[in-house]
């Protein structure tokens, strides 16, 4: 594998909009993620990825993007940015931006311009159709937010627009070569500003298939999945590769894609050597949905990176905030403790690939319990997944409390700083309700706890970068050990050292057999250290949640 200079760093994500406010406006900005960088260099982390600041209506949190070159006033100015970007620089850490290049904002002015002319330059930069009233719709794709992917075209009753995410995001049409260009001009125009690179959002739903057709009705509402297109839409490559070329390669920028779907014959196109992506997020546990356990998660991971099998680089997530929190996904909810949200956090960071926290990740922040009622939310998928869950049967209480699973604002809710009011996340009223859990689950607490779950996650960035370890944790070959041996989660790192990780993920103790004799203990999550004796020994005992990183002989 071609070496790069991001291999050996580690990636952190912030949603700017609830990290920290140093204003008062109740809303996280630019100059709090500054205020925030020397704590993110004592942290150990070398890149951050800013979830979207542009100017924006925020009908989906500024995944909607109404003027990409400028601030949404609500974080701050590029006078701003440009101060984190040189801050950033004087501490060793990179920050990139997220790329939202599938759909812009129905305020954006092309899509203004394209509604006086639908016929005109900007009315081809979207899908415009016509339509009237009874007429059969082009297609009957399902957006991602529920509902059909066509909107009438503001002002013309007679035409329609294409949008598979919320109707205020209508989609770019990258079949026209005008609106690629414009896309390569504003790329460029960031990167020669100085940021390290992007996070590209929703990336494969760039390439539809075309003429529009029907696609098998799954659901009550007699739609069909955005997926069932998806699967048979080719061609992506081309603008991928393009994309590439005209952009990211010019810089030697750091990218990493949302891929949803791809085969494994076209991952060496996406994460390769010479790739259209330095790397792209493993979200291969994500098909496991809400029924994640200890052998699905497992599995999920093993074939995932087996897949990949040093082609390329993943990038290695358990949240981000498109999710609920992930040590409320992947631990039983009589078991989280910080045992266990330790053993997970060593399970996936030291596998092959680039590791990504995502904010409050590093302290171990929950799940929202539960909520009054749906207003005390903001996500505008809620109403949809709550709608649904009403269709299906459920009760307002059945159906509020599968919403609270699985709503994207669990990720969302703000930063737990200490113990104060509001969590120290603001001196105002907070945008989203603060979690009440931040009165036992907070940076304060943690940070001069040896014993933290905040500093075993400095311990384990410090292991990955330990020069006489560094090597073989980001380049070692990488081998599952006994998958068969339920709910043991165990794969060794063979490079210049041999490395296993270790996990019981249970509630239970398990004995297992090792390969060979265990030369040094790297990392524990019950601080165990073990004896002489234990070290000529081949077979050991695991405590409930036990994590072990050990050195073998």
């Amino acid at each position: 594998m071609e070496k790069k200079w991001w291999h050996n760093k580690v990636a952190y994500q912030i949603y700017p909009k609830s990290f920290y406010d140093t204003n008062g406006d109740g809303i996280g900005d630019i100059n709090g993620v500054i205020e925030k960088l020397d704590y993110l260099q004592d942290l150990g982390i070398d890149i951050i990825w800013l979830s979207p600041i542009y100017c924006s209506p925020l009908a989906d949190q500024g995944y909607d993007i109404s003027n990409y070159y400028d601030i949404d006033p609500r974080f701050g100015t590029i006078a701003d940015l440009d101060r984190l970007i040189e801050e950033g620089k004087k501490r060793g850490i990179g920050i990139v931006m997220d790329l939202v290049v599938n759909h812009c904002s129905d305020e954006h002015e092309w899509f203004k311009k394209a509604c006086e002319d639908p016929d005109g330059e900007y009315g081809k930069f979207f899908y415009i159709e016509d339509y009237k009233d009874g007429d059969s719709l082009p297609c009957n794709w399902r957006s991602y937010f529920g509902g059909s992917v066509w909107e009438k075209l503001p002002g013309h009753d007679d035409k329609i627009y294409l949008h598979v995410f919320h109707k205020k995001q209508p989609d770019l049409n990258w079949e026209n070569p005008k609106l690629r260009k414009e896309v390569y001009k504003m790329i460029n125009w960031w990167l020669d500003k100085g940021i390290a690179g992007f996070r590209i959002d929703a990336i494969i739903n760039i390439k539809k298939k075309l003429p529009f057709s029907d696609y098998p009705v799954d659901g009550d509402d007699g739609l069909s999945s955005i997926d069932n297109m998806l699967k048979e839409a080719t061609g992506v490559g081309e603008f991928l590769n393009e994309l590439a070329d005209e952009t990211f390669r010019k810089h030697d920028a750091f990218t990493v894609g949302e891929v949803f779907n791809e085969k494994d014959d076209e991952l060496p196109l996406f994460i390769g050597s010479h790739g259209y992506f330095s790397t792209m997020f493993d979200f291969s546990a994500e098909s496991t949905k809400e029924d994640i356990s200890p052998e699905n998660y497992k599995n999920a991971i093993f074939k995932a990176h087996e897949r990949v099998d040093g082609m390329g680089f993943l990038s290695n997530i358990i949240e981000n905030h498109d999710e609920p929190r992930g040590v409320s996904r992947f631990i039983p909810k009589e078991d989280l403790n910080d045992t266990s949200k330790k053993m997970l956090a060593g399970i996936y960071f030291l596998l092959p690939g680039l590791p990504f926290i995502y904010q409050g990740q590093e302290i171990g922040m929950e799940n929202l319990d539960k909520v009054n009622d749906i207003s005390d939310l903001d996500d505008c998928a809620n109403a949809n997944i709550y709608e649904t869950a009403l269709h299906e049967g459920k009760t307002h209480a059945e159906a509020l409390a599968h919403l609270i699973n699985v709503t994207r604002d669990n990720a969302r809710t703000p930063f737990q700083w200490d113990d104060s009011e509001n969590a120290g996340f603001t001196s105002g009223n907070p945008w989203l309700l603060i979690n009440p859990k931040y009165k036992h689950i907070n940076l304060a607490e943690q940070i001069n706890n040896s014993d933290s779950v905040f500093n075993f996650y400095k311990e384990l960035i410090s292991l990955r970068k330990n020069p006489e370890y560094e090597s073989t944790l980001v380049y070692g070959e990488f081998a599952p050990y006994k998958p068969e041996q339920k709910n043991l989660l165990a794969y060794s790192r063979v490079g210049e050292k041999s490395v296993m990780v270790i996990a019981n993920y249970q509630k239970d103790a398990q004995t297992l057999s090792l390969p060979s004799k265990i030369k040094k203990v790297l990392l524990s999550n019950t601080s165990k250290t073990l004896d002489n004796s234990s070290f000529n020994n081949t077979e050991i005992v695991l405590s409930p949640y036990e994590l072990l990183v050990v050195e073998m002989v």
